[in-house]
């Protein structure tokens, strides 16, 4: 039996690894049921054959870097390794355990369900990304069970925290874990025949307007905040028509440009009320970085911007906190390591393999710019990741575990 023909054979497994996975719900923040999580999957990992251990991040790094509603939650990354007698190269997969929180009216009742319907699993995770989770781990089964030995030394790790900035997840594990890749593999980014090869960054600001309070009924006493904040707000529709016009092609033809996203989270400030003129108010920036823009000018820039769209304004007075950041990376894809990956692609696919860059920002950057290694995204992907109904279908969760094991028997670096 081949490791393809195992896991065409082993589909149960998959589904029912990752309904197992779904159904803790790891929603980040606050990181809930870390531990339940990981101390799983260093079962999972030992059951394939690997030397697998959990990590415990210190509190003084949960102190540095949380904020204190969520200190009292740990943080746990996973490392397995699988050394290769005559191997001497390193290939490194890495997913991240966390999701985004939920809401709305779900069709299967609860969002952890793992609920199986017309070829497609539904739940929180199930495509960002515990399902690839599930199909590395049927792929490193489907190895074992069949007696195939990988042409390289095989590292796997599974992290924390990459729904908010990754600094305890996969940026601890690349600054402090006992690893050594010389190739690595974020297992989303690039879907069915898309290989990852880049994604954009992001820098994330919190824009605060001063008012001043006033009686309701004597508006003309105070600075209302909410109105100087919505003026501010209309005047970045300039800032997106100037972003507009910077590009970037990607390897596939496709024409990127950045992106801002207004207030995706906004609020006013204490003693908010009806007939009070407000003096606080907030709103979020999500800026999309390209992966050819340099980061700190990017961010630069738009502070500038918004300090001088408020002097524009009369009694308008800001501060802007930045809130986190990820950043770009893109790398040509030239490496023989990606001709690997895109043949493994087409073998299972039978289609051509072209390569992308991902719009949003995931953990390559880690390995491909601090790492400097040859790092590609690749995984099952899915449908209405962060949104409702998130689910994954079957038959790409079982190509995606073809398509690993293929890569692993295929490739010696």
């Amino acid at each position: 039996m081949t490791p393809s023909s195992y896991i065409a054979d082993h589909a149960a497994d998959l589904v029912g690894c990752l309904r197992q996975l779904v159904g803790i719900s790891t929603v980040n923040p606050p990181g809930e049921n870390y531990a339940a999580i990981t101390s799983g999957l260093v079962d999972a990992l030992t059951d394939a054959g690997l030397a697998a251990k959990r990590y415990t991040i210190s509190r003084a790094l949960l102190r540095r870097h949380l904020p204190p509603e969520q200190r009292a939650f740990p943080r746990y990354n996973v490392l397995g390794k699988l050394p290769v007698r005559g191997a001497t190269k390193t290939i490194h997969f890495n997913a991240h355990y966390d999701v985004v929180p939920v809401s709305g009216e779900w069709q299967h009742g609860s969002p952890f369900s793992g609920a199986v319907e017309h070829g497609w699993i539904y739940g929180r995770g199930t495509s960002d990304m515990k399902g690839s989770i599930a199909s590395l781990l049927l792929a490193l089964n489907a190895l074992r069970a069949t007696r195939t030995a990988p042409q390289l030394n095989v590292e796997v790790s599974f992290t924390a925290d990459e729904e908010t900035d990754s600094e305890l997840g996969t940026g601890w594990l690349v600054k402090h874990a006992p690893i050594q890749p010389d190739y690595a593999v974020v297992m989303e980014g690039g879907e069915e025949n898309t290989v990852c090869c880049g994604h954009n960054g992001v820098v994330w600001l919190e824009v605060t307007v001063h008012g001043l309070a006033a009686h309701g009924s004597k508006p003309e006493a105070g600075i209302n905040a909410l109105e100087k904040m919505s003026a501010l707000v209309l005047a970045l529709e300039d800032y997106k028509r100037k972003l507009a016009r910077r590009t970037f092609v990607t390897p596939e033809g496709r024409t990127m440009r950045p992106t801002i996203n207004v207030g995706g989270v906004f609020a006013s400030g204490p003693g908010g009320k009806i007939n009070t003129v407000p003096s606080l108010a907030s709103f979020s920036i999500d800026r999309r970085v390209l992966a050819i823009e340099d980061h700190a000018a990017a961010e630069r820039d738009l502070r500038i911007f918004l300090a001088a769209a408020a002097r524009r304004i009369p009694d308008c007075r800001i501060t802007v906190k930045k809130v986190s950041e990820n950043f770009a990376c893109f790398t040509r894809p030239k490496h023989p390591f990606f001709a690997a990956m895109a043949a493994s692609v087409t073998r299972v696919r039978r289609e051509p393999t072209v390569f992308n860059v991902s719009t949003g920002f995931n953990d390559m950057h880690f390995f491909a710019t601090e790492m400097k290694i040859p790092t590609l995204g690749y995984g099952p992907g899915g449908r209405f990741e962060h949104a409702v109904d998130e689910s994954a279908k079957i038959k790409e969760l079982l190509a995606s575990a073809k398509i690993y094991a293929n890569l692993l028997t295929s490739f010696a670096g």
